[in-house]
């Protein structure tokens, strides 16, 4: 039986004040976790956070609402839009 390990091939390296290093030694002992663990586990979670902050909309049932209606309508395109779209055109070229 053979065994597949994860390779780990990334590195972090941080430089801390001695009690923050303390702290971090203590709080991972808590938990039956290295160090190296601990402050992973912790800055996942905070990342997983984080990106879930800035990615997902939440929104009341109201404004959900009012946004599923906006989006039924059709488009109105008034001058500025119009004027953007054609200075778009000008200014960029595909290739």
């Amino acid at each position: 039986m053979s065994v597949i390990k994860d390779i780990k091939q990334e590195r972090i390296n941080l430089r801390l004040k001695p009690e923050a290093k303390a702290l971090l030694e203590r709080a991972a002992s808590f938990e039956g976790k290295t160090v190296s663990s601990f402050i992973l586990t912790s800055a996942m979670t905070t990342a997983e956070k984080t990106v879930q902050e800035h990615e997902v909309m939440r929104l009341n049932t109201k404004d959900s609402e009012a946004f599923l209606e906006a989006l039924s309508k059709p488009v109105q395109l008034n001058k500025k839009l119009l004027d953007a779209f054609e200075e778009h055109d000008q200014r960029v070229t595909s290739r």
